[in-house]
Formats: structure tokens, C-alpha cells, sequence
């Protein structure tokens, strides 16, 4: 008997962080890329990677915003010293 098809749970749509969110793409990118997936699976990978780069575009501004209030809008240059 063929399991029947659960609602994802809102938590799961989310990533944890955004290191389990890039987790989460390259995984998703080297079994797309391996073609063994079939054309559903493709399919669904797309849509989830394409969430995921969502998340992982909003986390880089948030913290792009944040690290602006914290230098109080001046931009610095970058030194290793």
C-alpha cells in the first residue's frame, strides 16, 4: 500500500540556519547534478533550492543591515592587521 503524501510542517519549510541552509543546496545540487534523479524529483529540488537561495539571500542582507548599524552607516575598509 502506497503511503500517502504528508503536509510538510511549516518548521520544515525553514531552515535552521543558514549553514544548514547551504548544507541543504549542495546537497541538493550534487544529486541533481549526478542525473539519477527522476524528472518529479528534479522538479521538486528546483523549487526547494530555489527557497533555499531565498533564505540564504536574506540572511547575507540581514546581516549586511546589521553590520551597517553596528559600524553606524560607515563603510570601512577591509584590513588583516
Amino acid at each position: 500500500m502506497p503511503r500517502a503524501a504528508s503536509p510538510a510542517a511549516p518548521a520544515a519549510d525553514v531552515p535552521a540556519s543558514y549553514e544548514a541552509a547551504l548544507t541543504e543546496l549542495d546537497a541538493l545540487v550534487q544529486a541533481m547534478e549526478g542525473g539519477q534523479l527522476p524528472l518529479d524529483r528534479l522538479l521538486e529540488g528546483y523549487r526547494r533550492g530555489a527557497v533555499l537561495l531565498d533564505f540564504c539571500r536574506a540572511r547575507l542582507a540581514s546581516v549586511e543591515t546589521q553590520v551597517k548599524v553596528l559600524e553606524e552607516g560607515l563603510q570601512k575598509p577591509w584590513t588583516n592587521a
